[in-house]
């Protein structure tokens, strides 16, 4: 493993963690050996690791998709480091709670949501000698029976140097510390870094959570640009859009209602008529995956192509966007987030998180004051839990007058779930095989549908895996046709030697013995299963 990656990991895993704790950014510096004062590279860090609080880091994972002996002693590890930074400044219940989340993804090198397969009911066990494992989960090493790894990382990267840039940070995020050389930070006894290392960072004037605000705010506005240049689109193509998603049945017909609403609204004001007085927020509930994002994101077009708002951009925020680690901070850092999202959609994901502390408080209060101030310009959709987002409506009165309409993503069905995971393959130019698809489809059905559930990301998670496999499937076919490159097998979709294994614990039961006076009439009935699926593809 390449050290200078790992330690650079663990430096950003921990600030990813500890972002929204007072007193953590001097915290982490003074972890690390540089000067406390230089916050502006703690919030830096923390910005390009956040993805990690859900997913496992780079290295881990091209150690997991290598099946590498080392594997799981680096997800420890990783795990250690995320749970130490819980304890970063003055930490409150969301840290923590953070803190354990992410060592449990990091452990487990499992991304948030990917729950394992589920135990075959009783009477029904695998044929194979060990039970198949779950598809992305615990990285534990698997023993060859000479007692070498057959999966180690360095024989992969020796036949296949693919993996290699997963060892590495990606080019475009600075290391730690690059950032803190560009901010001149590093103490001066601490030996430079290889100048290949250090991309050219812009130093800020005043390296404060407010600066670091600032150069979010900067990098949505770039975003929010690059939307403005695109072209505006219809209604009907964005209903049309919005239609052709898989599932979300309950959800179409709300937006269409929403739609027909305010074209109304807009046409009684033009005629000057009185306007009713509509709350244009909305509260999107429902497990992750579900595709509450892609939804406002349609929901942002609509509003422009009615004419209610300008740009018609979407900007997705959670709490460690809008909460500062100073008390007093958060208010500007939330107005400066809201002020790049004027002219289109606020999206706040897993909302409730700001319900937790004083911090989160004035966040709310803060968001609530803008909502009014900038009640033309400016949509606010929050998302997350049902439970949860019942409580975080009620911190503040202000809140649930302006939610008045609540839509639900409900789960996807098994036949769903296949559609989607076919249609990734495919965006992906990959084609799963008829028989393919029926593993992944048995996979899905054993999926239990508790609070968490990936959904969408399930899938996801399932044909990276999958990828990984066929990749490794062919490493010693030196041509591989155009087929071969294409088509995921069923042992793609699981482990090779879990897949018969999975397809015996989930066979249906044989039919009953057939009549013996040599009728024919229940063979229709036999047919069902194989039209089923096919069917409520159909419908879905």
């Amino acid at each position: 493993m390449d050290e200078e990656a790992a330690r650079d990991e663990g430096a950003r895993l921990a600030a990813a963690v500890a972002e929204s704790s007072p007193g953590a950014p001097a915290a982490w510096l003074a972890a690390l050996g540089h000067d406390p004062a230089a916050t502006g590279a703690f919030f830096t860090a923390a910005s390009s690791a956040r993805r990690w609080r859900t997913s496992p880091t780079d290295v881990l994972a091209a150690l997991g998709a290598a099946r590498s002996k080392h594997a799981a002693a680096y997800g420890q590890a990783l795990a250690d480091v995320a749970r130490a930074a819980g304890h970063l400044g003055s930490p409150g219940p969301h840290v923590a709670g953070a803190a354990a989340a992410t060592a449990a993804v990091q452990r487990t090198g499992t991304p948030q949501g990917a729950g394992p397969v589920a135990a075959p009911a009783p009477g029904r066990a695998p044929s194979g000698p060990t039970a198949p494992p779950a598809v992305g989960g615990p990285l534990a090493p698997r023993s060859a029976p000479s007692g070498a790894d057959p999966f180690d990382l360095g024989d992969l990267l020796a036949a296949q140097g693919s993996l290699d840039a997963l060892r590495r940070p990606a080019p475009e995020v600075p290391s730690v510390e690059s950032i803190l050389d560009a901010l001149g930070a590093r103490p001066a006894a601490a030996p430079p870094g290889p100048a290949s290392a250090a991309p050219s960072v812009a130093t800020p004037a005043d390296p404060s959570p407010g600066s670091a605000a600032a150069t979010a705010a900067q990098a949505t506005t770039t975003t929010e640009a690059a939307a403005e240049e695109e072209p505006a689109r219809s209604i009907e193509e964005l209903l049309a859009e919005l239609d052709a998603l898989t599932g979300l049945t309950r959800v179409k017909d709300e937006i269409h209602r929403q739609t027909e609403l305010l074209r109304v609204e807009k046409l009684r004001t033009e005629a000057g008529l009185t306007r009713p007085t509509l709350t244009r927020h909305l509260v999107f509930l429902g497990n992750p995956g579900t595709g509450k994002t892609t939804v406002a994101r349609l929901v942002a077009g609509i509003y422009r192509a009615l004419g209610l708002l300008e740009k018609g951009h979407l900007v997705e925020v959670d709490r460690s966007e809008l909460v500062a680690g100073y008390l007093g901070q958060t208010a500007v850092k939330t107005s400066e987030v809201v002020a790049t999202a004027l002219g289109g959609v606020l999206f706040v994901d897993e909302a409730y998180g700001l319900a937790e502390d004083q911090y989160g408080a004035e966040a709310i209060n803060t968001l609530v004051k803008d909502m009014e101030d900038h009640r033309d310009e400016l949509v606010v959709i929050v998302a997350g839990y049902p439970g949860p987002m019942a409580e975080f409506l009620a911190t503040n009165p202000g809140l649930e007058s302006r939610f008045s309409t609540t839509i639900t993503f409900e789960d996807y069905a098994d036949a769903e779930l296949r559609d989607i995971f076919a249609g990734m393959a495919g965006k992906s130019d990959f084609e799963p095989t008829p028989e393919a698809l029926d593993v992944f489809a048995r996979l899905a059905a054993a999926q239990p549908r508790t609070e968490g559930f990936g959904n969408a990301r399930w899938a996801r998670n399932v044909l990276d895996a999958a990828i990984a496999r066929h990749a490794w499937r062919l490493k010693d076919t030196e041509a591989p046709t155009i087929d071969e490159l294409r088509l995921l097998l069923p042992v793609d979709v699981v482990d090779g030697e879990g897949a018969p294994a999975l397809l015996a614990s989930l066979d249906p039961p044989e039919p009953a013995d057939s009549p013996t006076d040599g009728t024919t009439e229940d063979a229709p009935v036999d047919d069902a299963p194989d039209t089923a699926p096919s069917t409520a593809e159909e419908n879905a």
